[in-house]
């Protein structure tokens, strides 16, 4: 199999496409890596078998995956799981009992009820804090804190958080604090936290990374081999493996991520430069505008944005979906398809009502995946679902 080293000069679509692929690691030399469904494998002897045994441990498809995704992020160990949040629940499977956990305040609705409602039983204790003011999370670390849990930017309102001035914060003192990094609204190809110092970057590849909203999956990439070890251990112990299949279509969707990355941008921003100019939009939320609190920040630490956006609406927001015709009201995101939601009844509803209103996930807060559609279209559904609203 390809090591990552192999392309560690070569350009995101060089490594997309040829990372991991190698047909020299089949005797049958395919150059598109074969799909093997098998769920166990011929051994040669009791406990001596050619690198695989049981699909659980291990598959020849998830392999080829992980490869190439540990080498987009350029990092050095990748590991997938049956979900996002089969990612997050192993990622936090690291922590014991008496831990603490530092997250961002404004994070995806399930991330935020694992750590209330799962965590929390197993007697780890947590704090939401503004990751946009590193003096927030520096006051809010304890003796016992082993773990920090940022999303840059947030779901659903885009803050974003300065990750190297995280990690230079931390590291320094606390080497025991793992930070993780949940990029999936920006993927590895605009952004790579682990050449911050974070510790683990996280996915749901269910959105971005796949891109056709037809497989569920999440990740962990990382360059410690400590960390990689236990993950690894945990994938196979608690058996949140993803089907060879999904791997397939995942790995394939990949060689194309960078030109998709590119058009959700191009789509995204016309989208939001948009709505900031429409008398039914109160203020829109998207890192690369200028009216973005962060903006700044956003151009020194990405280059680039992806197809969210979100925005406050004026009008009437049950008129505003009923008209819609390109986008689609339906969660999720990141899929070639334009979608519509109101995360405070459908993505977040699972946050505590008080935390919501805190925040402004209010039931005026639209949040729009933008998808790949011609972007006239785009914004000619919107300007008639605003004038809908009105």
């Amino acid at each position: 199999m390809n090591s990552t080293r192999e392309f560690e000069t070569q350009g995101f679509a060089t490594k997309a496409i040829h990372a991991g692929q190698s047909p020299q690691q089949w005797n049958h030399g395919a150059v598109v890596p074969p799909l093997v469904m098998s769920t166990t494998f011929e051994q040669d002897a009791p406990a001596q078998h050619r690198g695989f045994e049981y699909g659980r441990s291990g598959n020849p498809t998830r392999n080829v995956l992980e490869a190439c995704l540990a080498a987009l992020e350029d990092g050095k160990h990748g590991i997938t799981f049956a979900s996002g949040l089969g990612a997050t629940t192993a990622i936090t499977a690291l922590l014991q009992t008496g831990d603490h956990l530092i997250a961002g305040d404004d994070l995806y609705g399930g991330t935020n009820r694992l750590i209330q409602k799962c965590l929390s039983t197993q007697g780890i204790t947590y704090s939401f804090v503004d990751m946009t003011k590193i003096e927030n999370l520096t006051s809010a670390i304890k003796p016992n804190t082993k773990m920090i849990w940022l999303e840059s930017p947030t779901n659903p309102l885009l803050k974003v958080t300065d990750i190297k001035a995280i990690v230079n914060s931390v590291k320094p003192h606390r080497q025991d604090i793992i930070i993780v990094v949940d990029n999936t609204f920006l993927t590895c190809y605009f952004q790579k936290p682990l050449e911050f110092g974070v510790d683990i970057v996280m996915y749901s590849m269910t959105k971005y990374i796949n891109g056709h909203s037809d497989v569920i999956m999440g990740s962990a990439i990382t360059r410690r081999d400590d960390l990689a070890e236990r993950l690894r251990f945990l994938q196979n112990a608690m058996g949140i493996v993803p089907s060879p299949f999904d791997c397939s279509l995942v790995n394939r969707s990949l060689k194309t991520l960078e030109l998709r990355m590119k058009q959700h941008m191009k789509n995204c921003l016309a989208v939001a430069k948009f709505l900031e100019s429409h008398p039914c939009v109160e203020r829109v939320f998207h890192p690369y505008l200028p009216s973005h609190p962060q903006y700044e920040l956003t151009l020194k630490q990405t280059t680039g944005h992806s197809g969210m956006v979100s925005f406050y609406i004026k009008g009437d927001v049950k008129k505003f979906f009923k008209a819609l015709k390109v986008f689609t009201l339906a969660e999720s995101l990141g899929g070639y398809e334009s979608l519509a939601e109101l995360p405070s009844v459908m993505t977040h509803a699972s946050v505590p009502e008080a935390e919501r209103a805190t925040l402004g996930i209010t039931d005026k807060l639209i949040r729009l995946s933008v998808g790949l559609e011609t972007e006239k279209d785009l914004i000619a559904d919107l300007a008639q679902a605003l004038a809908a609203c009105q």
